[in-house]
C-alpha cells in the first residue's frame, strides 16, 4: 500500500482531525509521514502617505510564522512518535499553498498525500478558492481527502 505518507497542515482544528487521522494509517500500513507546514508570502511593502512597511516588523513577522510552524511540526512529531511512526518535517515558504503541497510530496518522494479539506462551497470557495481542489488538480500521485 502505501510507503510514505505526506501530510500538509495550516493548524487550524480541522486539519488537526486529518493529522490525527494520517497518522493513525501510516502506523496500520507501516508508512512514513512527512508533515508539511507553508508559510504564507508576505505581501509587497504597502505604500500609502509616504509611508511603507518597516523591514524589521516584516522580518518579526516571518520569524512569527515560522515559530509557529514549528510549533505545529513538533506537535505532530509528538503524535507520530506516540503511535510508533517514523516522521519528517518540512515548512517553506511556497509561491501558493498547493504549489508547496504538491513541491513536498514530490521533493520528499511521498506516494500519497493525506489532507483536510476546510469544505468551503459556494461564494466563500469561490473566492477564497479550495487548497484540496488545486491540489487533487495538479498531484500527480494520489490524495486522500479527510472530512
Amino acid at each position: 500500500m502505501f510507503k510514505h505518507i505526506l501530510i500538509p497542515t495550516d493548524g487550524s482544528p480541522v486539519a488537526a482531525k486529518a493529522v490525527k487521522a494520517g497518522i493513525a494509517l501510516a502506523r496500520e500500513v507501516g508508512a512514513t509521514v512527512t508533515a508539511y507546514y507553508g508559510l504564507d508570502p508576505m505581501p509587497a511593502p504597502y505604500y500609502g502617505d509616504g509611508y511603507t512597511v518597516d523591514a524589521r516588523a516584516i522580518a518579526d513577522i516571518e520569524r512569527s510564522a515560522r515559530a509557529t510552524g514549528e510549533k505545529a511540526l513538533a506537535k505532530i512529531a509528538q503524535t507520530a512518535k506516540a503511535a510508533g511512526v517514523k516522521f519528517n518535517g518540512i515548512i517553506n515558504k511556497p509561491v501558493t499553498p498547493y504549489d508547496g503541497i504538491v513541491g513536498a510530496a514530490k521533493k520528499s518522494k511521498c506516494d500519497v498525500i493525506f489532507m483536510a479539506s476546510h469544505g468551503r462551497r459556494g461564494l466563500a470557495g469561490l473566492v477564497l478558492g479550495s487548497v484540496t481542489n488545486k491540489v487533487l488538480s495538479h498531484s500527480k500521485i494520489p490524495v486522500l481527502v479527510y472530512r
